[in-house]
């Protein structure tokens, strides 16, 4: 397999050699998730998937994620059920986002509607603060020192 270069011009879904990596998030409604990534982060909607399927590929930066309104099993996946989250405050992964200016970020993006959990907090080894998306979801946004 040929080396997967680090230049967000080179990306691809789906790719031509070698492989991607897309966060795939059950929402409750495709188009709200669609258009809050698009909004507050500048993402780009690459790919509305197969026709009627409504699936959609949302690149941020150098990263895609796949947004779907989910559904039960299939027969790739046996006795697995996709849903969106149901209690915002319980989650079992989220998104980490690293920044180099956290503080414009914060206010670029707050301006832009997203609701934060939190300003960014001094936590000694990095600044971070949470965003959460329409369906619960939540974002780690950090910057290092």
């Amino acid at each position: 397999m040929s080396d997967v270069r680090v230049d967000s011009k080179n990306y691809q879904m789906p790719p031509s050699e070698g492989f991607t990596v897309a966060y795939f998030l059950t929402v409750a409604d495709v188009d709200r998730s669609a258009s809050f990534y698009e909004k507050v982060f500048g993402a780009r909607i690459t790919d509305r998937g197969v026709p009627q399927s409504g699936r959609v590929f949302i690149q941020i930066a150098n990263t895609w994620i796949i947004v779907y309104v989910g559904g039960g099993p299939t027969d790739d996946k046996p006795n697995i059920t996709l849903r969106a989250p149901t209690n915002p405050d319980e989650v079992s992964s989220f998104i980490n986002i690293r920044v180099s200016d956290i503080q414009s970020c914060y206010e670029q993006w707050r301006n832009r509607g997203a609701q934060f959990l939190t300003e960014p907090k001094d936590h000694g080894f990095e600044f971070r603060c949470y965003i959460r998306d329409p369906d619960g979801y939540i974002i780690e946004v950090g910057q290092s020192k």
